[in-house]
């Protein structure tokens, strides 16, 4: 396994630890250092993305564990954040929906021999619901207005990410309708 492959499955590593934090709140000030855990494993999506790229260590497994890895985190930390009470459960359902259907597809796409990797959209949505999501957890006094944009902005993101995806790729799903 390479080097972005390891920081990848360090990042589903750290999940639980981010719970247990953000929701048991074991310590004082738990939900900062739950918001630093996620800040972490967040940055390392870039990270390994980074190196994977820049060393030509891009693979298969790579192209599949790190989405999901970023799914994993984000889904996470928005199901926890309604718990808080600090996310509504429609927009975290609209958001997740579109990870279930970009997941099919990709199972779709596998099947036919084809790996899909992240779009510009889907690195934008992600990084705007982590953004989201970081800004959640602190519930920073005055911030209001700048979560509650974050909270759409990443609401459109996952749609248009959607739709980018799906007229892109709609060859996949055209493909598996003529083999049947």
């Amino acid at each position: 396994m390479n080097l972005p492959n390891k920081i990848t499955v360090f990042r589903v590593f750290l999940i639980p630890f981010f719970l247990v934090f953000l929701l048991a709140q074991p310590v004082p000030y738990s939900n900062y250092i739950a918001t630093a855990i996620f800040i972490v494993a967040s940055l390392s999506d870039m990270l390994d993305g980074y190196i994977a790229r820049k060393y030509e260590l891009v693979t298969n497994f790579g192209k599949f564990m790190d989405p999901l890895a970023d799914k994993l985190l984000v889904s996470s930390a928005m199901i926890s954040l309604i718990a808080l009470g600090y996310l509504e459960a429609w927009i975290v359902i609209v958001i997740i929906s579109r990870e279930f259907i970009i997941s099919g597809f990709r199972l779709v796409a596998s099947d036919n021999g084809v790996v899909i990797a992240a779009s510009y959209w889907g690195k934008f949505k992600t990084t705007a619901q982590m953004i989201m999501c970081i800004l959640l957890m602190l519930q920073l006094e005055g911030f209001a207005l700048i979560n509650l944009i974050f909270v759409y902005v990443s609401l459109i993101l996952t749609v248009i990410s959607l739709v980018d995806y799906i007229i892109k790729n709609r060859k996949v799903l055209a493909t598996e309708s003529n083999n049947k």
